[in-house]
């Protein structure tokens, strides 16, 4: 535990005191990189009824000396529409704090700081910065403010007319504090101040949310808000193990089935596939053997045919021959020989 008041607490309890701004101005110079002053606080949603918000969530509503408002919220546990809670904060401030009848150019410059002990979202950073930009479809162009906007209402670019947003994921840092910011990071994160601590704000805490200042009763209301969040931290831990470990039997369950389904239709695929497969080459090599054999027999039997047919044709013409060599008429050769008589004329 740190040597110094948690951030959440000295919200709800200390720094609402005049006194005690120069640790919000601080932070909020160090954050937007401009001199911050802090003219006032202005009422927020810090006093919740509900036993869950009171130690998960405390915010504070600031008007800096440029009348622009800044929203810091710090939240302990997880909220899964917290992207959209950030947004109804600012949006509802807009609407909140314009006059009805006044122009839209009265409109506040809107900052939404959040602290948060959880992990929101997927990245690896531990600060996040959201503006609103347009930009051209066709060429990418960053679409800008004219002369005469940026005349009247002192700024340079559209960004700067809309709610900005700023995410401090502090339980993700875990290194050495090199930069100012690194610093305040490190104070939220451990309770700590860093050695050499040079960022602005960091001295205001240092000398006045040191537990040591706090009186007893103080310390034991303090430490009491320390063990809620303990508890709901666990108890949230909890309930998100079970949900982890049921969510886990059940899936394994219906992972089995649908692999046991799956493995089967693709086992029955696969077998057709490979049955088709071999029975086709098993079906050419017999056919092709068979075929071989049986193009062999009739090759072999046709061959007989046309040799004795051939054979008997040449003999049938040598004895013609002898036959018309002997003075035989040829009317008779024919008869004998079963040749035509053109076919023994030929004959020499």
């Amino acid at each position: 535990m740190g040597n110094y008041i948690r951030f959440d607490w000295a919200m709800k309890r200390l720094l609402r005191n005049k006194v005690n701004f120069g640790v919000l101005e601080g932070l909020l110079t160090t954050l937007l990189g401009e001199r911050i002053v802090i003219r006032k606080l202005l009422e927020s949603e810090s006093n919740q009824a509900d036993e869950f918000d009171k130690y998960n969530r405390v915010d504070i509503l600031a008007e800096n000396s440029k009348g622009e408002l800044i929203l810091i919220e710090v939240q302990n546990n997880n909220e899964y529409a917290y992207f959209q809670r950030m947004l109804f904060g600012a949006s509802k401030l807009v609407t909140e704090y314009i006059n009805r009848g006044e122009g839209y150019d009265k409109v506040r410059k809107v900052y939404s700081v959040n602290i948060v002990y959880f992990s929101l979202g997927h990245g690896t950073d531990i600060v996040y910065h959201g503006k609103t930009e347009f930009r051209g479809i066709h060429n990418g162009e960053l679409l800008e403010l004219s002369p005469f906007q940026k005349q009247t209402f002192k700024v340079d670019a559209v960004s700067q007319l809309y709610p900005e947003y700023y995410i401090l994921k502090v339980n993700d840092f875990n290194q050495v504090a090199k930069t100012p910011l690194e610093e305040w990071i490190y104070y939220l994160n451990t309770g700590d101040v860093p050695e050499g601590a040079s960022a602005p704000g960091l001295e205001d805490v240092k000398e006045r949310l040191k537990l040591d200042r706090m009186t007893k009763n103080e310390l034991n209301a303090y430490y009491r808000h320390l063990d809620n969040i303990v508890i709901l931290r666990d108890n949230i831990f909890t309930e998100r193990a079970e949900g982890r470990a049921e969510g886990l039997a059940e899936g394994r369950a219906e992972g089995h089935a649908e692999g046991l389904a799956k493995g089967r239709a693709e086992g029955l695929a696969e077998g057709r596939a490979e049955g088709l497969a071999e029975g086709r080459a098993e079906g050419l090599a017999k056919g092709r053997t068979e075929g071989l054999a049986e193009g062999h027999a009739e090759g072999l039997a046709k061959g007989r045919t046309e040799g004795l047919a051939e054979g008997i044709e040449q003999a049938n013409r040598q004895n013609a021959r002898s036959m018309k060599a002997k003075g035989i008429p040829v009317d008779l050769i024919a008869e004998i020989t079963g040749l035509s008589v053109q076919e023994i004329n030929s004959l020499n």
